[in-house]
């Protein structure tokens, strides 16, 4: 039996990138984002996938990125760019999107590195997110 997850979205995830994705997508972007929240809630169902990715786990609390593609568009999940951050809350069932992004939005080499120092720095309870 899957567990349905409670998806939030954080207050710094929506004041970043996301509001990227709107401008440039427009009305695919509503539908995109609907589609990641539908995912989310039934995480379990695409955890064995090659587009979810655990991070980082700790006790009750667990790091994900998660790749997506915008409705509407041709290329596949992993080569749109498009990631997620989530992280997990076992013990509640409740998963806080806590970063959205492309890969260009970042602007470092080290594209790894540089949504965890984001993380770090914004979210004090992931500091264990090294």
């Amino acid at each position: 039996m899957s567990i349905k997850y409670n998806v939030k979205i954080e207050e710094f995830a929506q004041k970043h990138y996301i509001k990227n994705f709107r401008k440039k997508y427009k009305t695919h972007w509503d539908s995109t984002f609907k589609g990641i929240i539908k995912m989310l809630e039934n995480l379990d169902s695409i955890l064995d996938t090659n587009i979810v990715e655990e991070i980082n786990c700790f006790d009750d609390l667990a790091i994900f990125k998660m790749e997506f593609r915008v409705f509407g568009t041709k290329c596949s999940k992993k080569a749109s760019g498009n990631r997620c951050i989530l992280a997990l809350n076992k013990k509640i069932k409740e998963i806080r999107i806590l970063l959205v992004y492309h890969k260009n939005d970042i602007g470092d080499k080290n594209e790894t590195a540089a949504w965890k120092k984001m993380i770090r720095d914004n979210y004090s309870s992931y500091d264990f997110c090294k």
